[in-house]
């Protein structure tokens, strides 16, 4: 893939990272995403056009409004380029393939995005995004290239097992922990987004984002209890994490499924 198209997928991307702020700030708190426009979290006036280009406006403006000059937090415009990275890379990862599916797959990266940072701001995960992960992933499974030697009600069916294998695997670590622990060791909002991601990859990505995800969430823990910033038993979003490792899968599976049958 060529130099300019890499922009256009890193351009296009930031601009949907726009369109994220709006589902991370306002899905949450059960408003709509089209009624009122973007506006200033301050003054809650409306925002120019010009004035909400992605990264650049922000850059432009010292990351404060026009009008009224408060503070617009830093985390829009790195939203907007997280974005903007995860398109243009999957566009390099993807390029013999149809531009629409690198336009699906940047699409379920940035739902991932939005799950990950409203479950770390709130400790929930909308259904909206991790049911919408699920359809849309049951529906592009006959195109995914990880199904990619199955026919059409082949490919549905690997999507559908993955989706079950996901959800059985986080429902058995929720069981399991909570018995052990005697408390929530897993969130619903949780075992519902990887049975989301088990339809993109299949059971072995649903199995490698589990086990990614446990990996990078206790690492992160172990760090808090050290630095004296948390207790063992304080808990921590698990989506952000889960996410993450969901991310990864749409760039490369690991052989961390063995020996579950691929996909």
């Amino acid at each position: 893939m060529d130099y300019p198209s890499v922009f256009a997928a890193f351009w296009l991307g930031s601009v949907y990272g726009s369109f994220l702020n709006v589902v991370i700030h306002r899905l949450r708190r059960e408003e709509s995403l089209v009624r009122p426009g973007s506006r200033c979290p301050h003054c809650l006036k409306p925002i120019a056009w010009y004035d909400n280009i992605p990264i650049l406006a922000w850059l432009a403006l010292g990351g404060r409004c026009r009008l009224c000059r408060g503070k617009i937090s830093s985390r829009y415009p790195l939203v907007e380029a997280a974005a903007g990275l995860m398109s243009a890379g999957l566009a390099l990862r993807w390029a013999a393939l149809p531009v629409w599916w690198v336009f699906a797959s940047a699409v379920a990266c940035g739902a991932l995005l939005a799950v990950a940072l409203i479950d770390w701001d709130t400790f929930l995960i909308p259904d909206e995004l991790s049911l919408g992960l699920l359809a849309a992933g049951l529906l592009v499974s006959p195109w995914n290239p990880y199904y990619a030697d199955a026919s059409w009600t082949l490919a549905v069916w690997w999507s559908g097992r993955g989706a079950l294998a996901g959800f059985a695997m986080a429902w058995a670590v929720a069981a399991i922990g909570e018995a052990i622990f005697k408390k929530e060791a897993l969130g619903g909002g949780d075992v519902k987004l990887l049975a989301g991601v088990g339809a993109w990859a299949g059971a072995t990505g649903a199995f490698d984002c589990l086990m990614l995800g446990s990996l990078a969430g206790s690492v992160y823990g172990v760090r808090l209890v050290l630095a004296g910033k948390a207790k063992r038993s304080d808990p921590i979003p698990f989506g952000p994490f889960l996410a993450a490792g969901a991310v990864f899968n749409f760039f490369r599976l690991l052989p961390l499924g063995w020996p579950l049958v691929k996909p």
